[in-house]
């Protein structure tokens, strides 16, 4: 790969020394520019500049040595930066590094030796980028891959195994309930599921959470006219409407006792009636109901029959939060960062530093993907150059409240898988024993079997 060393007001004699020096580095091709634009112009061409050399003792009469380093260093945090001076001084290099100068040299002291000290560590940083560019062809290969399988993207081994859960049970004409904090996508792995499945009718989607009982009973079992002060005409409900596909039952946490009842019936038999008719309805919809409720504990309070947690566990798919696996961090932000320059005009180019990564991978994420998604597009929007900075990214993950959270919610899930998996060693795998041992109910075992172990 070629890479451009742009050399600005050099005398001859210098840029020769220069050339020489620089044939020596593979694909290295050297330029001399006389002017302010001359550079500017460059900087935008193939191929990439990669280093400049500037005489700082001399002025294009637009801008002197010091205002170009600036111009230039706010441009790029990676391009190198050599300043050259006839004379030196303590202050006179000082100042050319505090503008943006990764080397201060004067010229005739050792200039050779300066010079190639300067551009082994150029090699390290084309390395560097190197190494970084492919980094970002992976990620977006990998973004590219997720789209085309569900639009999911993970690197970390926990979605993997989730992924490969998905891939068994979709063709399994059965309920799969979802579990995951707000933001993690729960509706995504629905979707995966019901594409996956390769169904006959379409994927519907009802948020349980949005809708009073009565209301409720309408959207997912119609009613037939005259139901209902309003109910002008016949309405086919969600139940209906999903036969052939899937109906993703979103928040089914927040459903009544009395209208689980209802939902029970419809799951175990697949029959229903519309609101105000006396004819059963039949649906061959595929039911996955999700929530970022804790089931477990509304069954004890009483709020949440087992019988239908029971009848919608044939599979548990547990979503990780996104604290969880730091390494998808990185892939997920580079997917948001691509996919929002190509959805919205007049943002292109722009890339992350270094050290916006380490902040995004050292955050909590108490929203999850969901704020991830958010906190990448707001950066782009707010960011004025190529470089998304921390300054852009506005998140403190050290002053950061949710941390102790998550650090807390961490040991208690590391604390619960312990004992139960203790608890299946010591009766030998069998769960009615194990539940009696740590006082549970054989439901509530079961939740946190699945619930940690799958």
């Amino acid at each position: 790969m070629e890479r451009q060393i742009l050399v600005l007001n050099a005398p001859a004699g210098e840029l020769d020394e220069l050339s020489g020096l620089l044939s020596e580095l593979p694909g290295a091709v050297l330029t001399k520019v006389r002017t302010r634009a001359q550079l500017f112009a460059r900087l935008g061409e193939e191929p990439p500049v990669e280093l400049v050399v500037i005489d700082v003792d001399v002025a294009d009469g637009q801008a002197d040595g010091l205002s170009l380093l600036r111009e230039l260093r706010a441009q790029s945090d990676d391009l190198a930066l050599i300043a050259v001076a006839a004379r030196g001084s303590v202050d006179g290099a000082l100042r050319a590094i505090e503008a943006g100068a990764s080397d201060f040299l004067v010229r005739g002291e050792h200039l050779r030796e300066r010079v190639a000290t300067q551009l082994g560590k150029v090699q390290q940083l084309w390395r560097l980028a190197e190494a970084r560019r492919v980094l970002v062809l992976e990620n977006r290969e990998l973004s590219r891959h997720a789209e085309q399988n569900w639009h999911m993207i993970a690197r970390s081994s926990s979605m993997q195994r989730l992924f490969e859960t998905v891939a068994r049970v979709a063709p399994v004409p059965r309920p799969v309930l979802v579990l995951g904090e707000r933001g993690t996508g729960k509706e995504l792995v629905a979707r995966a599921i019901h594409e996956a499945s390769k169904p006959s009718g379409p994927f519907v989607a009802v948020n349980c959470a949005a809708f009073s009982d009565a209301l409720l009973e309408s959207e997912l079992f119609g009613h037939e006219q005259g139901a209902f002060t309003g109910a002008s005409k016949r309405s086919l409900g969600k139940f209906e409407l999903a036969r052939g596909g899937t109906l993703f039952l979103d928040e089914i946490g927040h459903m009544s006792l009395a209208f689980q009842q209802k939902v029970l019936r419809a799951v175990e038999y697949g029959t229903f009636l519309r609101v105000g008719g006396n004819q059963e309805i039949h649906s061959d919809a595929r039911i996955v109901a999700a929530t970022n409720s804790e089931l477990s504990a509304k069954i004890r309070e009483g709020s949440f029959l087992a019988d239908l947690y029971d009848r919608l566990a044939f599979e548990v798919l547990r979503i990780p939060p996104l604290r969880e696996r730091p390494e998808d961090v990185e892939p997920l932000a580079e997917h948001f960062l691509q996919r929002f320059m190509r959805e919205v005009p007049g943002f292109r180019g722009k890339r992350f530093a270094a050290e916006s990564l380490d902040l995004l991978r050292e955050y909590a994420f108490p929203g999850n993907v969901r704020e991830l998604k958010n906190i990448v597009e707001r950066a782009v929007y707010r960011d004025t150059s190529s470089t998304l900075d921390p300054a852009d990214i506005g998140i403190a993950p050290d002053h950061s409240p949710h941390l102790a959270a998550g650090s807390f919610k961490q040991r208690i899930e590391a604390l619960e898988r312990e004992l139960i998996e203790a608890a299946l060693s010591e009766a030998s795998g069998n769960q009615a024993q194990a539940a009696r041992a740590l006082g549970l109910s054989y439901h509530q075992f079961r939740y946190y079997r699945q619930k940690h172990l799958g």
